[in-house]
């Protein structure tokens, strides 16, 4: 089977180089505000899916939760692996595939890891996944950029230096999905990367979860958790149950 972008670009040293400012502060703060409204018990058990570094999953752990993260890239796992503990576990998986069985009381899949695939039934597969995994009164939190937003405000060309590289990144909208380019010389090779997300709106993820059998309780617009607009907000964030 031909390999896919995702999984040539997010187990690439340069991908990391590129993301290395991703801000933990806000990602915390963002966690903070998603177990106060959750209310977790101390011993729910959370599956990040597609954890990439782990950040979120280490701040979770860090505040006493029991989180197994899982992602595609071997790299991202291979370096979240050193901060193991008898509560916090990485493991490589693609989020595809059957994890464990009504085994967890929260999933997340959070900072738009989402949207990779090609086709609606493969993402409708996903989530049948991710439902799966989930006890009968389990949650899944979705964090998927406002599509609208993203695309009225596209940055169409801009470029980016980090440690001595210079990256020429290109967006575009194509058939559905939000492309970017990520061109670039490092030691005198030229290397070519790219991002492919699906433009997924509110009322394509109401579609995709009722197929895989889930419903959307509440739903959020920031990483403070304000009502979301689809003119305004900056996230779509779902909070999703068993249907």
């Amino acid at each position: 089977m031909q390999r896919k972008w995702f999984q040539y670009w997010f187990n690439s040293p340069y991908y990391h180089i590129l993301y290395q400012q991703r801000n933990d502060a806000e990602a915390e703060f963002f966690i903070d505000k998603l177990t106060d409204f959750l209310q977790p018990t101390p011993e729910a058990k959370m599956l990040d899916i597609a954890c990439g570094k782990g950040r979120h999953s280490i701040y979770l752990n860090k505040k006493g939760f029991d989180i197994t993260g899982i992602d595609l890239s071997e790299q991202s796992i291979k370096y979240a692996k050193q901060f193991e503990n008898n509560k916090l576990h990485f493991l490589v998986h693609d989020m595809r595939r059957l994890f464990y069985i009504n085994y967890f009381d929260i999933a997340l899949n959070l900072f738009t890891s989402f949207g990779y695939f090609d086709t609606e039934k493969d993402h409708v597969n996903a989530l049948k996944t991710f439902r799966k995994c989930l006890k009968a009164d389990g949650i899944l939190v979705l964090d998927y950029f406002n599509t609208e937003k993203i695309i009225r405000n596209l940055n169409y060309c801009e470029t980016k230096s980090l440690d001595n590289i210079k990256f020429n990144i290109t967006k575009n909208v194509v058939e559905g999905k939000i492309i970017k380019k990520i061109n670039f010389e490092d030691k005198g090779k030229i290397y070519n990367f790219e991002e492919r997300v699906q433009a997924f709106s509110f009322e394509d993820f109401k579609r995709m979860l009722a197929k895989a059998g889930m419903v959307i309780e509440k739903t959020f617009g920031s990483y403070s958790l304000d009502d979301f607009d689809e003119c305004t907000s900056d996230r779509l964030i779902l909070i999703c149950k068993k249907a």
